[in-house]
């Protein structure tokens, strides 16, 4: 009986320990838990804290103000944000022309100050 007790203690321990440590990896790999998401013009998992490009929301909904960071493909001609109204997924915006505007539907990243940037959405700058 003891035996029996043990082993499902064990058993029970390693299956918790299997769930809470890098169980939580996305279709990517990323661990969740660790901070990373999918990037997808880098083509790896990132810490969009950890992005030299950041911008914070302008006005925010609840009690928290949310952040959200641009990473631009080498050539310039894609900008991705990360935003919580994409459930998770990245956002790519585009180029236009050989300006410095990146477009997706309603979302709009234009320089805003030396080095820095605005996102819009429906022309209401909602991070900078």
């Amino acid at each position: 009986m003891k035996k029996a007790i043990v082993l499902g203690a064990m058993l029970m321990g390693s299956f918790i320990w299997a769930q809470t440590v890098g169980g939580d990896k996305d279709a990517h790999g990323c661990i969740g838990s660790a901070g990373y998401t999918y990037s997808q013009i880098k083509k790896d998992c990132v810490r969009v804290f950890e992005q030299k490009i950041k911008l914070t929301e302008v006005e925010p909904k609840g009690s928290y103000t949310s952040m959200t960071a641009v990473i631009f493909s080498k050539d310039m001609k894609k900008a991705e944000i990360f935003i919580p109204d994409t459930d998770g997924e990245s956002l790519i915006l585009t180029r236009v022309g050989k300006g410095k505007i990146w477009k997706k539907d309603d979302y709009v990243l234009v320089p805003f100050k030396k080095g820095e940037y605005q996102l819009k959405k429906d022309n209401v700058v909602i991070y900078q």
